[in-house]
């Protein structure tokens, strides 16, 4: 199912990079991420070296965290550390430990005080009250018949400018957003219980 929003975005210029380095790490067939620490809101915690996501409901006392430009001060977000704009980039979530959350892309320098899938920066599917939908802009609409599985795919089209939902146990697309990414983007996630796990650095399976 393909779903396009009305509204048009500027084309990007394609490349890519590391956030806060010179050059993307990106493998054959997919991008390989950790997740950037100076991003974190301070309600997120990582752990598994980077590679996931706790929420705590009280988090980190603000005056304990690392004061910086790039964190998150209104919302539960993390970025990944690394940015792309060209090629095909596949990677995996476990969400199943997780009844509310958002995962999905944004541009590397979206607003700080916003949330993913609430401006045009940022391009998400979202599961709450076990339900799932695609945002952007703040706009919601439905994908049906997905559930809750332990772990979904997302795959990223750069020349396409798309952004695919996947079936890890079929290895099919369930959903994609269709719209015009305005500059390198970055693997985004927000959640408000459980974890997140991100598998990285994976080729895009066949037939996708």
């Amino acid at each position: 199912m393909a779903l396009r929003f009305s509204q048009a975005m500027q084309l990007y210029y394609c490349g890519g990079q590391r956030l806060g380095a010179a050059a993307a790490e990106v493998r054959r067939g997919g991008i390989k991420f950790k997740l950037a620490e100076k991003t974190a809101h301070s309600s997120l915690a990582l752990f598994r070296e980077g590679t996931a996501v706790t929420y705590g409901l009280v988090g980190l006392e603000p005056t304990q965290v690392a004061l910086n430009a790039e964190r998150f001060r209104e919302w539960a977000v993390v970025l990944a550390d690394t940015a792309v704009s060209s090629g095909r980039h596949y990677w995996e979530v476990t969400v199943g430990r997780s009844q509310q959350f958002r995962i999905g892309v944004a541009d590397a320098d979206m607003s700080r005080d916003s949330c993913i899938g609430m401006d045009e920066r940022s391009w998400v599917f979202s599961y709450a009250q076990r339900k799932w939908h695609t945002m952007w802009a703040n706009e919601k609409a439905p994908v049906e018949g997905v559930g809750q599985p332990d772990k979904v795919g997302l795959l990223l089209d750069c020349e396409a400018q798309k952004l695919s939902l996947v079936d890890v146990s079929q290895v099919s697309l369930i959903c994609t957003l269709q719209t015009a990414f305005r500059g390198p983007v970055v693997p985004a996630f927000a959640l408000w219980d459980g974890e997140l796990l991100t598998h990285s650095g994976l080729e895009v399976p066949t037939g996708l």
